[in-house]
């Protein structure tokens, strides 16, 4: 594991608990190279259907791609005042792109029976594959801000932007589809307390409604 600007590793539960979505960030900052390798690097060990790993990350140091973004952004100051910018993306057509790959260490047999069945599932059905990018990109999303919360940083999950200017910015290729962004940094204010939590019993039903 690379060097990274914490002492001591947050437990999961402990990150759970203390990631919030914070707005106010050192612009001074700069993340060592080797602190977002390690972030992408957690963050790939998020799943995916068939193990297809459609996400992608496009990952914005630059300062004037994030002055860029943040216009496109509403002109929220925490999109060029972060570390790292992440616009968390996906690939419509990975289930169609050598699909072999994802299942190349399984044992023969596996992939003889695997490989096939995602193109069968996925070919022809649009909305299940926008559905899987979107599905793919929010369980990316999860393991990178409490990947962030536990290595020393702080983050928060963004839809407010300009989707159409936004991936214009970023270049995005035909066949993707943009999901959320996601700033990374050091805070520089402490986050307010939670607004309000719902209790249990209201969110949670066993077996059927």
């Amino acid at each position: 594991m690379p060097a990274l600007e914490t002492e001591a590793l947050l437990s999961t539960i402990e990150a759970i608990e203390q990631r919030r979505s914070v707005k106010h960030y050192d612009p001074t900052h700069v993340m060592p190279e080797a602190d977002i390798q390690e972030l992408v690097r957690l963050t790939l060990l998020s799943p995916t259907s068939f193990n297809m790993q459609n996400w992608r990350f496009v990952c914005v140091t630059d300062k004037v791609q994030q002055q860029k973004i943040c216009e496109a952004a509403w002109n929220q100051q925490h999109v060029k005042d972060c570390s790292l910018l992440v616009v968390l993306c996906a690939d419509l057509k990975a289930w169609a792109n050598k699909p072999e790959r994802y299942w190349k260490n399984a044992p023969q047999a596996v992939q003889d029976m695997i490989v096939p069945m995602i193109g069968q599932f996925y070919d022809g059905n649009e909305q299940l594959q926008r559905d899987e990018a979107m599905r793919s990109v929010g369980l990316a999303g999860q393991t990178l801000m409490l990947a962030a919360k536990a290595i020393g940083y702080d983050t928060c999950p963004m839809i407010g932007f300009d989707p159409v200017k936004v991936a214009e910015i970023v270049n995005l290729p035909d066949n993707h589809a943009l999901g959320m962004m996601v700033t990374v940094g050091k805070a520089s204010e402490t986050a307010r307390p939670r607004a309000g939590q719902l209790a249990i019993n209201e969110v949670m039903v066993r077996n059927t409604y």
